[in-house]
């Protein structure tokens, strides 16, 4: 009730937030759906298809602090409410794709730069801008949890189109779901009208973007928090990209995969409320190191046995509970470490790293699985990579167990 009343004031800011963030997600989440048919009809490999989206997760990543920047200039208003006008577009042109470049363009380029525009970086920042900071974790969990639920809603929605009408009925059924978020991103850009607190001494609000990029970098924690979250951008986007590809070959039936991601989107509610509560008690970067660690053992532990519905479905499970976790407390950490001026776009400068991570995930599971006829590299891969970007990051939290540290500027 206590914490009802401190956001009431805040709610259409938050709800605005949490539906664009869901959508922007959840749609981006479920394109692997419809890999399959597509690639058929229009006679392109799976690996063009990963390509497009790795492109799309190449161009969200680099253009992540741009649009972080441009928030400062510009305002969140502008920059989500123009990003939703492009996810439509980027939907709209592969739903009526005949080749390549009409997916590369629509569901890479368009739909990469939406995200830099309107998912977890700017919905994060609009989130940390709105409330105090005694419950800002929580309520970046909260805000994770709902943006979570996306998957729940379209990959049942895209699965059932896609089965009675075809792949392009599903994605204009997308194209529906997407206009949703214009109204949206109009709400939560009210932020706009809330004054940035007094910064601390050891913040950076009177920095310019170069010298906040600067000392970003020379801030050891925010630099190992990059590294590792590489490995988080691989590993989702492997799954969400190639899974129901996986479960096709190992003949198991279609509905599966949208129930899976369906799954994945239910737990990662859960996941997301309780790593935003848990980051308001403990270290940050230590409770990331475990989630990666957890993951890793969940992958291996699933593409070492027999896909079976029940283990695909308990998979999702523990992957959901990990999956967008990890927003509220790299959000968290990069306020408390600069501040909110700045947030969203050292947040971006971050997520640069998941990115590329995410376009070895998509576009690497792809070339190796048209190479070796297998996901068996692929996954092997990331189990490895993962535990090692785990581990640091835990051994480095234990390093510095009073948190993440503050940037002098003095």
């Amino acid at each position: 009730m206590a914490l009802l009343q401190i956001l009431r004031p805040t709610l259409p800011i938050l709800i605005g937030a949490s539906i664009m963030l869901t959508l922007s997600m959840g749609l981006r989440q479920s394109l692997g759906l419809f890999m399959q048919p597509l690639t058929q009809e229009i006679q392109i490999s799976v690996s063009d298809f990963t390509l497009a989206l790795a492109v799309q997760n190449l161009a969200w990543g680099f253009l992540q602090p741009l649009a972080g920047a441009l928030t400062v200039r510009y305002g969140f208003r502008t920059v989500m409410v123009a990003g939703a006008l492009l996810y439509v577009a980027g939907l709209a042109l592969m739903a009526g794709a005949n080749g390549l470049l009409s997916v590369m363009i629509g569901g890479g380029v368009l739909i990469g730069i939406s995200l830099a525009c309107t998912a977890a970086a700017i919905a994060m920042s609009v989130a940390a801008r709105a409330v105090p900071a005694s419950v800002r974790s929580t309520v970046l969990g909260l805000v994770s949890g709902a943006g979570s639920l996306g998957a729940l809603l379209s990959a049942p929605i895209g699965q059932v189109l896609n089965e009675g009408y075809g792949w392009r009925i599903g994605l204009v059924g997308f194209v529906v779901l997407s206009l949703l978020m214009i109204p949206a991103a109009w709400y939560a850009g009210r932020v706009d009208k809330i004054p940035l607190p007094k910064p601390a001494d050891d913040e950076i609000d009177d920095a310019s973007a170069a010298v906040a990029t600067k000392m970003a970098f020379s801030n050891a924690s925010f630099v190992v928090m990059t590294g590792a979250y590489f490995v988080c951008g691989m590993q989702l986007v492997f799954l969400t990209t190639h899974l129901p590809s996986y479960l096709a070959i190992c003949g198991m039936d279609p509905m599966l995969s949208a129930q899976t991601l369906g799954m994945i989107g239910g737990f990662n509610v859960l996941g997301s409320i309780f790593f935003g509560w848990a980051g308001q008690r403990w270290n940050k970067l230590a409770l990331l190191g475990g989630i990666y660690i957890f993951r890793s053992i969940a992958l291996a532990w699933y593409f070492t046995l027999p896909p079976t519905p029940a283990t695909t479905l308990l998979f999702g499970a523990i992957m959901g509970f990990l999956w967008m976790g990890v927003g509220p407390l790299v959000a968290g950490a990069v306020a408390e470490m600069f501040g909110l001026k700045w947030q969203a776009m050292i947040q971006g400068l971050a997520f640069m790293s998941h990115q590329v991570g995410s376009f070895l995930g998509a576009y690497g599971g792809g070339v190796l699985y048209d190479a070796l006829g297998s996901y068996t590299m692929a996954w092997r891969i990331g189990v490895a990579l993962g535990l090692a970007g785990g581990i640091i990051q835990v051994a480095f939290a234990l390093i510095r167990p009073s948190g993440p540290p503050q940037m002098q500027t003095a």
